[in-house]
């Protein structure tokens, strides 16, 4: 093996070792933090009406790929309840969908979806412990109105919780965070899994995401040079996720995203032929995740979550 090829061979084994560093904990100390975020470009306002009809027009069907573009923005748009609150079933779909659209960039850039995956899959697996929790209330109640009356003092007071006071804590943002603060599971001051606490590290990561598509639709202005996906993506997430990181995660960060593919590869993820076409879809988006985004943050704000360890 020559000098070049013993080089490459070690740049791949450091960022192999990083990036597993990474999974393992690294994203768990993202912290957002307000005041980075886009000061020159104000977030769409919740109070008015942003949504227009070809906004609303499907998108078709990518042949060929596993990310469809189409899907996640039926996702997306699907998710927001009223102007406060977010779906959670509409809301991890969309995870889904963005979990391809990393693994469709390559392995250095796809490790970063299989820690986001893990997320989504806690608060899935809160999700089916509840209803199977509401299930069992279910059939305690059954079981106790076939009972004499002989029992009625067991049917005053129950053992086990009915299904109402189950109840559907995993529908949306807003009644997980209900439930679990209820329940005590969430913790201000140290580290407890929660769904809230999980909510809070995707909250983040669809922050990082959402920027570097919207600087992705952004048509290169005069004679100068378009900039590559990998600066932008580096500069994404130099604002948001960098500031959180250490020395060691953001250099692999930057390295991973180093190997991005060309603008072309964008184009076809997308099924379109040229920037003016994929600036029209990658918006749609963008507004999409932007409403979901805005009203995740209002719900964990009101609720003092958007710090938690």
């Amino acid at each position: 093996m020559g000098v070049k090829g013993r080089a490459a061979f070690a740049i791949v084994f450091i960022i192999v070792f990083l990036c597993s560093l990474w999974l393992y904990g690294g994203l768990e100390t993202w912290d957002y933090c307000l005041k980075v975020y886009i000061q020159d470009e104000p977030p769409l306002s919740l109070y008015e009406n942003n949504v227009s009809e070809d906004d609303m027009a499907p998108l078709g069907f990518c042949p060929g790929q596993r990310f469809q573009v189409g899907v996640l923005l039926m996702h997306l748009q699907a998710a927001p309840l009223s102007t406060d609150d977010v779906l959670l079933e509409p809301y991890l779909a969309s995870w889904d969908e963005l979990i391809k659209f990393m693994d469709s960039l390559g392995p250095l850039v796809g490790f970063i979806s299989q820690e986001i995956e893990a997320k989504t899959s806690i608060i899935r697996e809160l999700a089916q412990k509840e209803a199977e929790l509401k299930e069992q209330a279910q059939d305690k109640e059954a079981t106790a109105e076939e009972q004499d009356s002989g029992t009625s003092i067991l049917k005053n007071k129950p053992i086990h919780p009915s299904a109402e006071e189950v109840g559907s804590a995993y529908t949306s943002v807003r009644s997980m965070i209900k439930a679990e603060l209820a329940q005590g599971l969430v913790d201000f001051t140290q580290p407890r899994a929660s769904g809230c606490r999980t909510l809070l590290r995707l909250h983040r990561a669809l922050l990082w995401l959402q920027l570097f598509l919207r600087s992705l639709a952004v048509e290169q202005s005069g004679a100068g040079r378009a900039r590559s996906p990998s600066e932008l993506c580096r500069d994404a997430y130099r604002v948001t996720l960098a500031q959180h990181h250490t020395w060691w995660v953001r250099k692999a960060a930057e390295l991973a995203f180093v190997a991005m593919p060309d603008r072309a590869f964008f184009y076809r993820l997308v099924c379109v032929d040229t920037q003016k076409e994929a600036a029209a879809v990658l918006n749609r988006v963008v507004r999409a995740i932007q409403k979901v985004y805005n009203q995740t943050q209002m719900a964990l704000e009101e609720h003092g979550m958007l710090e938690l360890p």
